[in-house]
């Protein structure tokens, strides 16, 4: 039954307009956060209340502060007084200085586990990016074809081990010590706390648990038998992709999004954020702050006054399937040839 299933997915995956591949990858992200909460059961709670404990005295949120010059009056703070309400976080620039998928690339290039053609390969992607101000679709296509191919018949379980070992030390050192004391506002207040990634799930899972988080959603690679097939489910978690995971979790846990929050540095997120009662603006990019500004959206800024540039391989489409597929793909690859 499995197996015809994946077939009609392969067959039908041509004709799916954008909308339906964005509504598939959501449910998938969904599915996968809900499974994640029922295998992890009273371990996950035990380790969220010692996170939660760990991480009380992060800093001030800033949100219930002085208005900074130029910025629209907004409510004094995020919800948290709504027992069905929850927090919606993204990851890059949001809650992580930087991209988490760069991160995984230094850590990897740090073990020998590529070389520095690879990393030329990322710093030119970003430098791109960041000339264009966006991504080229065509480009990010190609990329994503290249990263998927790569991790095709690799272990799901090889991908959590690598992510998890060079984890450990970045959630630490580069969180956004304002973003962490919004994530633990939210854990204080009993309410549910989610990230919400184009990274691959296996890092988003890392990070969330790190910050004591309810979980995760990101995006989903399609696996049989616990090896990745070299296909997404749907596409990447990125733009409306997130925001139909975020209304697919909603539907499962209950929530009334009229009471949620979400967070985000980015004008792609525009979606997630329109989606619930309370959107806050976090280290914006240009657009994003032009637009929080013509909503009267709240905006706050932890770059101590400086525009900060994003750092890593592009942080939207792609990233997540070029820095956590490729990268980690490639690793696997170069370390089964040495042994």
């Amino acid at each position: 039954m499995l197996g015809a299933m994946a077939a009609l997915r392969r067959l039908t995956r041509t004709r799916r307009s954008p909308s339906e591949r964005a509504a598939l990858a959501g449910e998938a992200a969904a599915d996968a956060a809900e499974r994640a909460l029922r295998e992890a059961g009273p371990v996950l709670a035990a380790e969220t209340a010692e996170s939660a404990g760990s991480t009380g005295s992060a800093g001030s949120t800033g949100f219930g502060e002085a208005e900074q010059a130029g910025e629209p009056a907004a409510p004094a703070g995020p919800p948290v007084d709504h027992p069905l309400g929850a927090a919606f976080f993204d990851c890059d620039n949001t809650i992580l200085q930087g991209a988490a998928v760069f991160y995984l690339g230094v850590g990897l290039y740090r073990r020998k586990f590529f070389n520095r053609r690879d990393v030329a390969r990322f710093a030119w992607q970003q430098a791109c990016f960041r000339l264009r101000g966006a991504e080229d679709p065509d480009h990010i296509a190609d990329a994503q074809s290249t990263a998927l191919s790569l991790v095709a018949g690799k272990a799901t379980a090889d991908l959590e081990a690598i992510c998890e070992e060079i984890f450990e030390d970045i959630v630490a050192a580069k969180v956004w010590p304002g973003t962490r004391a919004l994530v633990q506002m939210h854990l204080d207040a009993g309410q549910r706390v989610w990230l919400v990634t184009a990274a691959p799930v296996e890092v988003a899972r890392i990070i969330a648990r790190r910050l004591g988080m309810t979980g995760a959603l990101g995006t989903v690679s399609e696996v049989v038998d616990g090896a990745y097939t070299g296909r997404l489910v749907g596409e990447m978690l990125h733009g409306p992709a997130k925001a139909e995971a975020v209304r697919a979790l909603a539907r499962r846990e209950q929530l009334d999004l009229g009471r949620c929050a979400a967070y985000s540095d980015s004008a792609n997120d525009i979606p997630l954020l329109s989606l619930v009662g309370h959107p806050f603006v976090v280290n914006p990019d240009g657009r994003l702050r032009k637009y929080a500004r013509a909503h009267g959206w709240r905006v706050q800024d932890f770059r101590t006054g400086r525009k900060a540039a994003r750092i890593g391989v592009p942080a939207a489409i792609g990233v997540g399937v070029l820095g956590g597929a490729a990268v980690a793909g490639a690793a696997l690859r170069r370390k089964k040839h040495r042994r």
